[in-house]
């Protein structure tokens, strides 16, 4: 979506007065949005984080607004950031055998060139996102078109890179897996990049996030444990002492909707 011109708004939210009646009204309204690219509750810093897709800054506002004239009361705090790009690391942690040239790969989400596209398009990446399994058949009847048509025009958007690749909806629960993301402060952030050099082998790294706002670097990971989790943080600390100044973190504790393309 962000070849498509589309921004997106972060938000953490933390909870005051709330109970569960109302925790569900809250978030059923975040994922009814068509612009709702993904929200989890959280366990940590903060209580709810959603991104919403807006191609302009004002549209979130109005979107901002209107939420809070409904919720004011039950946010505490409320943190905004500019979600830029996403670095993707392969899931390592599920190899018996690591390479490091395994760890060197990854998919990079957002930057680039703008690119057009017409409604015919705009309705195949709506079909395909939540379902990247759909046949080709059937993506073709509910579009109107033929299977030959579908075929080109998807080749057509994996060129373009709009189309970057196909993954598979891990459910980390099931494999003895949870989410964790530190938010780093530095104080040299100069080192940022030696800092990403090294981190960047361990197998449980699946993301780093570049945004404006929140932290200096933002990482990913799938772990066992919060045990687990420290335990590469103060590796990390150890590595390297006088840069970096603290790291907060987070659980993903339920994701309730993701979508990498607006339904609107």
């Amino acid at each position: 979506a962000f070849k498509l011109g589309y921004i997106a708004c972060r938000l953490y939210l933390v909870y005051q007065y709330m109970t569960q009646e109302k925790e569900k009204e809250i978030i059923d309204y975040f994922t009814s949005q068509k612009l709702n690219w993904w929200t989890i509750s959280a366990e940590g810093r903060f209580d709810l984080a959603l991104i919403m897709w807006v191609k302009d800054i004002n549209d979130f506002y109005s979107f901002w607004e209107e939420t809070l004239k409904r919720f004011r009361d039950y946010f505490l705090e409320q943190q905004f950031s500019l979600y830029i790009q996403i670095y993707s690391y392969r899931h390592s942690y599920l190899l018996d055998d690591v390479k490091k040239s395994d760890r060197t790969k990854f998919e990079i989400t957002g930057g680039g060139a703008q690119v057009q596209i017409d409604e015919l398009d705009f309705k195949l990446l709506r079909l395909i996102a939540p379902h990247a399994r759909m046949p080709v058949k059937e993506i073709a009847k509910r579009s109107n078109t033929t299977v030959a048509v579908v075929n080109y025009r998807i080749k057509k958007l994996m060129k373009t890179g709009i189309i970057q690749g196909f993954r598979s909806d891990i459910d980390l629960g099931k494999l003895g897996y949870q989410f964790f993301k530190a938010d780093i402060d530095l104080k040299d952030y100069r080192q940022r990049g030696k800092i990403i050099n090294y981190i960047k082998t361990n197998p449980y790294l699946v993301r780093i996030d570049k945004s404006v706002g929140i932290s200096d670097l933002e990482l990913e990971y799938h772990v066992q444990s919060l045990e687990q989790f420290h335990e590469i943080m103060k590796d990390l600390i150890n590595k390297f002492p006088d840069v970096i100044k603290k790291y907060r973190y987070v659980y993903a504790s339920k994701l309730h909707k993701m979508n990498y393309m607006p339904e609107a």
